[in-house]
């Protein structure tokens, strides 16, 4: 492999990831599973041992000096997540443990007001996780679910989703970047159509938090999910912001400790936001974790690394037309990248992706291969299964053109197989 020009991010960066510096049967790990789930620098490493070194202790219900430090990360952390979003405050952060847990919380909690015949407006492209909470409130309350569709270009239909909005719409709940289309959703005008009927709107931003400034007063959504462990987090941590006056007349999803203001034997009160939402003991080290990879995404900056990945996008492209067995789903990229995200689900003939990305994983490339919990978005488009390859900022030039000479192999591998 060649060496990473000083210029780039990468090359600033690639130092802070230690899982990167290792062979996988006998090659260099060259990691493009980046949509599953991101690698995690020192910094936050260190963040995790420190808290279980120094300050291991529960939050909010000790006055001695550990648990006064641990309740000091765990909700600093929580100011750094509001920053980062761009929330008016830090009410509006509620942690959970993942994406699907805050998609879960919205649908349980302010979901209880919906009724039969009322409508929730989705896409045929979200994640299983911005499809099921949905359809368990429809099949509690008879509500009806609404599917948007794709453009010639494999795209969010913005025109059909206008026109599926009317008096009967409650809520809209779509993600912000496709992790199969690669396609870039525009939220901040779907917000704006959508309250037009006074409609509710959910946004999915985990293919987008890690990649973009997001600013969720500009885009003017209800609710925004994220999931720490795709944006140089831990695993078991993510977050759901909403709009203060909104949080503050759900009722709470869980009870038990934290969320309790007073206890009695029949009844009880309800902490304020957002402890309202946090019952039991949080996950305290994973949460100063996220706010440990705030930090490091912060410092480096969100519109470089968004700008750097453009160029890889150009670049991925550009070497993925030639290999011409190849279909490739979702939008072209602009000439510089930009327009869609740093993606590519294909399939390559009668070829099964599980092959691709068992003989690339023989190469030391780890891509993804599978249906990337969008079932529904791959029956509409005709495919089982496809592989995808999924760049983040500590990815380089050089490791696309590892990725494409061995992907031409596999591919004419197979294609002497299948002759």
């Amino acid at each position: 492999m060649t060496i990473i020009q000083e210029k780039t991010i990468a090359a600033k960066v690639r130092s802070d990831f230690p899982i990167l510096h290792q062979q996988i049967h006998g090659k260099p790990l060259v990691y493009l599973d980046n949509a599953a789930t991101s690698q995690k620098p020192i910094a936050v490493l260190d963040a995790l041992r420190h808290y279980y070194e120094h300050d291991n202790a529960n939050v909010h219900r000790g006055v001695h000096t550990l648990s006064s430090r641990a309740t000091d990360g765990y909700e600093g952390a929580r100011d750094k997540v509001a920053a980062f979003v761009n929330a008016a405050s830090r009410q509006e952060i509620v942690y959970t443990r993942n994406a699907s847990e805050a998609i879960n919380l919205v649908a349980y909690s302010w979901g209880s007001t919906l009724k039969s015949g009322d409508e929730i407006i989705l896409s045929v492209m979200e994640h299983h996780s911005n499809l099921i909470p949905w359809q368990m409130l429809a099949q509690r309350t008879g509500a009806v679910l609404k599917f948007v569709g794709l453009t010639d270009t494999e795209e969010f239909d913005f025109e059909q989703f206008k026109s599926l909005l009317s008096d009967r719409t409650k809520i809209v709940s779509v993600v912000h970047v496709s992790n199969t289309l690669g396609c870039i959703n525009p939220v901040k005008e779907i917000c704006a159509e959508a309250h037009r009927y006074g409609v509710k709107v959910l946004i999915d931003a985990c293919q987008s938090l890690p990649h973009m400034t997001i600013n969720v007063q500009d885009i003017d959504c209800d609710w925004l999910v994220g999931s720490g462990h795709k944006m140089c987090a831990p695993t078991g941590i993510g977050f759901l912001y909403g709009k203060l006056d909104l949080l503050r007349s759900m009722p709470p999803f869980l009870g038990g400790g934290e969320m309790i203001a007073d206890v009695f034997l029949d009844h009880a009160t309800y902490a304020d936001l957002p402890h309202k939402f946090e019952a039991g003991t949080p996950a305290i080290a994973e949460a100063i974790g996220l706010g440990a990879a705030v930090d490091y995404l912060t410092n480096i900056g969100m519109d470089k690394i968004h700008a750097y990945e453009e160029e890889l996008t150009a670049y991925l492209f550009h070497k993925l037309k030639e290999i011409p067995e190849l279909r490739i789903y979702g939008p072209q990229p602009n000439a510089d990248g930009s327009g869609r995200a740093a993606l590519a689900a294909f399939t390559a003939g009668e070829v099964h992706p599980h092959d691709l990305s068992t003989i690339l994983d023989q190469a030391g490339i780890a891509i993804r291969a599978g249906h990337h919990c969008t079932q529904p978005l791959h029956r509409h488009l005709k495919a089982q299964s496809t592989a995808r390859a999924s760049l983040y900022f500590y990815n380089t030039r050089e490791e696309i053109d590892v990725f494409i000479a061995s992907l031409k192999e596999a591919v004419e591998f197979f294609g002497e197989v299948f002759a």
